[in-house]
């Protein structure tokens, strides 16, 4: 998808071809900011033509959370200030060589040197505009973006129609921040019409509401000590079997 897709009033998306990752623009009241671009070196300059068209400044990046894919600029975007949350902030400052490193073995033709270089988010939103909602699921300092005026949810890498619910190696207790986070989520997700995930598809009404129930029954099973019956795993996604392996082996406190 080479061309932006507006999905929302002053909410657009493109898709890159790795992992159907989707970069974000938002109109702020003073020009556009940037969600999570990416990823190829050629598809960042793609989205750059497709941002002049847009004809508005860009004014600043926010980053979901401290993944490298999520981490990425270009030159061509401007050297303007980029956020995360503060705990995301201070894991993206302190893994910046390795998110470097994983970019570089990852994709193609990224630009290494502003990876991960954000600041936190003061906490009036700066430029960013609507309610973060921030949790602990998936990623330190993990944060979505609730824009309740245009009726969209920017969700970061959570409720995915390919990706199930990935839990961070880092943090202890995923089960429950992910509950915790799905719960967080589903208030959220009750105002808006859209939600755009950090990978796949975008979900538009009753989609909304079966993706949130996925990632529910996902996590609750593994609560159980069952295996999840989700139809994002399977023959056709065999490289999340390791993954979802070691969400079982950390569920069951292995």
């Amino acid at each position: 998808m080479d061309k932006l897709h507006q999905v929302a009033d002053g909410v657009w998306v493109r898709q890159s071809e790795w992992v159907w990752s989707n970069s974000i623009v938002v109109r702020g009241e003073d020009g556009l900011i940037l969600i999570d671009p990416g990823i190829n070196g050629s598809e960042l300059d793609q989205l750059a033509d497709a941002v002049d068209q847009l004809g508005i400044p860009v004014v600043a990046g926010f980053s979901t959370h401290p993944h490298w894919d999520h981490l990425l600029w270009h030159p061509r975007f401007g050297d303007v200030p980029r956020y995360a949350t503060p705990a995301a902030a201070h894991v993206a400052g302190e893994a910046r060589e390795r998110a470097q490193a994983m970019a570089e073995q990852s994709a193609s033709g990224i630009p290494l040197e502003p990876i991960a270089l954000v600041t936190p988010l003061p906490a009036d939103g700066g430029p960013v505009p609507g309610e973060i909602v921030e949790h602990r699921a998936h990623a330190v300092g993990h944060a979505a973006i609730l824009l309740r005026d245009r009726g969209v949810l920017l969700a970061g890498d959570m409720l995915s129609d390919v990706l199930i619910p990935l839990f961070d190696i880092r943090q202890d207790d995923q089960v429950n921040a992910y509950e915790t986070a799905l719960d967080r989520l589903d208030e959220a997700a009750k105002q808006v019409d859209v939600v755009v995930p950090g990978h796949g598809a975008v979900a538009e009404g009753p989609e909304v509401a079966a993706r949130l129930a996925a990632d529910h029954a996902y996590i609750d099973a593994l609560r159980r000590g069952e295996e999840p019956v989700d139809a994002r795993l399977g023959p056709h996604a065999d490289w999340l079997f390791g993954p979802h392996r070691s969400n079982l082996e950390k569920a069951r406190g292995r």
